[in-house]
């Protein structure tokens, strides 16, 4: 009797494993991302308040998990509506774009703790001035909440540095999808 209950303790455990690693939830795979948040620009311009406005855009990434480590890349584009107007005209802050890799701990069944650096590329302009790209760092931090299977919503803080002393503060939200 004894020889039964035990094997019929392993089968059942045996049957329940696929069904709580995917109660866990895995973080691997391909994920497009639509996103969209607060944009305050420091343009280092003395006289000049910081520009606001609303980002939007879109990221495509890529996650691996081992264990509870999520080690990912991801590109991204987005857009500012920010821009500012003073006596000497007016500076659009226009397309930003990402490309870097972030480092997760998955914290109980659905959520992910991470952390993000990379290269990023701003562009602004001034009308009949013309624009300029910046080059820079970016790093940040986020929480990434699995909705279902498929699906997953995030919050994310970062900070990007650019050429000539810029600086960019975004606080967003993200929806996507894991493909």
């Amino acid at each position: 009797m004894n020889y039964v209950t035990i094997a019929a303790a392993i089968a059942a455990s045996v049957l329940a494993s696929p069904a709580m690693a995917q109660q866990n939830g895995d973080f691997s795979g391909v994920k497009a991302t639509a996103i969209a948040g607060y944009d305050n620009i420091d343009l280092d311009i003395a006289g000049v308040d910081n520009v606001d406005g609303l980002l939007y855009g879109a990221a495509l990434g890529y996650d691996i998990q081992s264990g509870n480590m999520v080690y990912g890349v991801e590109l991204e584009a987005t857009e500012s509506t920010g821009n500012i107007s003073n006596p000497a005209g007016r500076i659009d802050v226009g397309r930003d774009l990402y490309a870097g890799g972030r480092l997760g701990y998955v914290l109980g069944d659905s959520t992910m703790l991470y952390a993000k650096a990379g290269y990023t590329n701003a562009r602004s302009s001034s009308p009949g001035l013309g624009g300029a790209n910046g080059d820079g760092v970016r790093v940040g931090a986020g929480l990434e909440f699995k909705l279902s299977e498929k699906v997953f919503a995030r919050g994310e803080y970062r900070y990007s540095n650019y050429e000539d002393g810029i600086s960019r503060n975004q606080g967003l939200v993200g929806l996507g999808v894991k493909f």
